[in-house]
């Protein structure tokens, strides 16, 4: 069976069976498409970007053959076991608006995420992001001086149980961010392999699969972080005026997903993130 890679200080290891893709799941997640743009609700076991397994075993691949786009451009990348909102642009205009706005920092992301420990106020954790040079891991960023500049603010939204329901925003958007910076905050994410208990818990995980080992040392076999919500209004809807000439809708006139909310996609918490969340009394309606 095909298997994908992951970086240690070693080289490439095998991660296991790669995720392939049907064409009806991948119409099921879904949430919003028009002539410019198609959104997913992505699965916490989904690989992002193309492997070597062909088109179907990523979301990149999927989406290219499934909508028949020459190029399916990924604006907003989530790690494989990171569920939620994932937007595309369907021609090279939109895309091209759209990763200006998030370099200008007119694109808002909200996360939730189960993070170990009672965080018990709201933080904003401005800390620089680096190569963890000394770790088994050599893809894991870790908070080092001579790092890229990096800002995440966690607000608790319930604790209980000794686990915290918090909702995340970003101001940068380094490498594994949320994941590094709640580490070094000192609440883990939940079933975090790099950046939780111990980083070797990868290796292990790589080297055996799934244990009850490492569910009792992990809880979860993926690490508990959603993209909730993006919000592309201030990127795609200017407030006054008519459209420009990259086709952006006139005043008055945006696109709107189920919510009602103009270019705001939203993704509930997925189910097994649900049910961490009522086991440990960890309320959603916050």
């Amino acid at each position: 069976m095909m298997i994908v890679g992951e970086g240690t200080q070693w080289g490439r290891l095998p991660q296991g069976p790669v995720r392939m893709i049907e064409s009806a799941e991948l119409r099921a997640w879904v949430i919003f498409e028009d002539e410019r743009l198609v959104v997913f609700n992505k699965p916490g076991d989904v690989v992002c970007h193309p492997s070597k397994a062909g088109p179907w075993s990523s979301l990149v691949g999927a989406v290219r053959e499934e909508f028949g786009l020459a190029m399916a451009h990924l604006i907003f990348r989530l790690d494989r076991e990171t569920s939620g909102v994932v937007v595309f642009a369907k021609d090279a205009v939109t895309a091209g608006r759209l990763q200006k706005a998030m370099q200008r920092r007119r694109v808002k992301k909200s996360y939730l995420a189960i993070l170990t420990g009672d965080l018990r106020e709201a933080v904003t954790v401005d800390q620089p992001l680096g190569d963890d040079e000394s770790g088994p891991v050599f893809v894991k960023s870790m908070v080092r001086p001579d790092g890229q500049a990096a800002v995440t603010r966690f607000e608790p939204l319930t604790s209980s149980g000794g686990f915290t329901l918090a909702r995340v925003a970003l101001e940068t958007g380094r490498k594994h961010q949320i994941r590094a910076h709640a580490q070094w905050l000192g609440h883990s994410v939940v079933g975090d392999k790099i950046y939780g208990p111990d980083a070797r818990l990868f290796l292990e995980f790589i080297a055996t699969g799934w244990t009850p080992s490492l569910a009792e040392k992990l809880l979860l076999p993926r690490q508990a972080l959603h993209c909730a919500e993006i919000d592309l209004q201030p990127a795609l809807s200017p407030p006054n005026g008519p459209a420009d000439s990259t086709g952006s809708p006139q005043a008055g006139e945006p696109h709107v997903d189920s919510t009602g909310s103009p270019h705001v996609f939203r993704a509930p918490l997925p189910a097994d993130l649900a049910e961490f969340c009522a086991k440990h009394g960890l309320s959603q309606s916050s």
